[in-house]
């Protein structure tokens, strides 16, 4: 009842905004409250390297705004598991606190930090090839009649939704069928993403996949 405010978070890239990206004036000018209200700052960055890529930004443009920051190394990057909190001093010494309490400790974590090491030093600028399927798969959905529309697409999630009339189930159905995973967001929505994982071929194989459906 009635809780005071003390943190704002923002997510970059949003997920259910389909992968938009903040710029960085609109970022700055939330700081700029939370400073004048004295509020801390957190970005849910689980996506922040596509919109670097994306944007063509630098990691620093965001810490020197934020003061925590959460990055995912096992979306777009790749590696097999990986979601680390970076900030200052004091406040890493709390969060570590925390997730121990929360049981997030663990022991002998040295390969899967080497992988996520290895996700950050090669997999970062190859984003640009989840962005640009992403769209291949925007302009393909644009041609379709049981498509009513699709939103924006930035970086590597397309939402589009179906037409009216159309069978929401049998959509399902017929993708599931052809080994295709496809996020149902309820009504009429859905949400794609394309990502380390997904290959070439496997691409221009759902496209046809998409092609193929009929009402």
């Amino acid at each position: 009842h009635s809780p005071m405010t003390s943190l704002v978070c923002l997510e970059n890239t949003t997920n259910k905004g389909g992968g938009a990206c903040y710029d960085l004036d609109e970022i700055q000018a939330i700081y700029n409250v939370t400073k004048q209200h004295n509020l801390g700052y957190h970005l849910d960055g689980a996506r922040l390297f596509n919109a670097l890529v994306y944007k063509n930004q630098k990691p620093e443009d965001f810490g020197r705004y934020f003061q925590t920051i959460s990055i995912c190394l096992s979306k777009g990057l790749g590696a097999p598991i990986g979601s680390v909190l970076i900030g200052d001093k004091d406040i890493m010494e709390g969060a570590m606190r925390i997730r121990k309490v929360l049981g997030g400790g663990m022991r002998q974590v040295g390969i899967l930090a080497a992988a996520g090491l290895y996700a950050l030093e090669n997999h970062v600028e190859r984003l640009k090839e989840d962005h640009d399927k992403a769209k291949d798969i925007k302009e393909t959905l644009r041609g379709l009649d049981y498509v009513a529309n699709i939103e924006p697409v930035e970086t590597n999630i397309v939402i589009f939704n179906l037409a009216e009339g159309v069978e929401h189930d049998k959509f399902q159905e017929y993708i599931t069928e052809n080994d295709v995973i496809i996020s149902n967001m309820g009504e009429g929505k859905w949400r794609v993403v394309t990502h380390l994982d997904y290959t070439p071929s496997q691409h221009r194989e759902f496209l046809q996949i998409l092609k193929k459906f009929t009402c």
